[in-house]
C-alpha cells in the first residue's frame, strides 16, 4: 500500500471530506484540507483527535490547524 493509499483509507475511515491540496510522492509529504459532512455533528477537536490517532499510528508526522481559511483541518503529514 503506498502513502497516499494509506492516507485515504485512514481519512475515509474516519468518513470526512478531504483533499489533497500539495504532494510530493517522493519525500512523502502530503498537504490535505479536511471537512467534516453536511451533519457530522461531531466536535472539530474530537474529529481531529481521532485522525491524529491514526496517522501516528501509521508512523506519519501530523502537523494540523484547525479552522483554517474556512476548512475544518489543515494537515500536513509525512512519513
Amino acid at each position: 500500500m503506498t502513502e497516499r493509499q494509506m492516507i485515504q483509507e485512514i481519512l475515509n475511515t474516519v468518513d470526512v471530506i478531504y483533499s489533497f491540496v500539495n504532494t510530493d510522492d517522493d519525500k512523502k509529504e502530503y498537504e490535505i484540507v479536511i471537512n467534516r459532512q453536511d451533519g457530522d455533528n461531531r466536535p472539530l477537536e474530537n474529529v481531529n483527535k481521532e485522525i491524529k490517532h491514526y496517522f501516528t499510528d501509521a508512523n506519519f508526522s501530523y502537523d494540523e490547524e484547525l479552522n483554517d481559511n474556512g476548512d475544518d483541518i489543515h494537515v500536513q503529514v509525512k512519513r
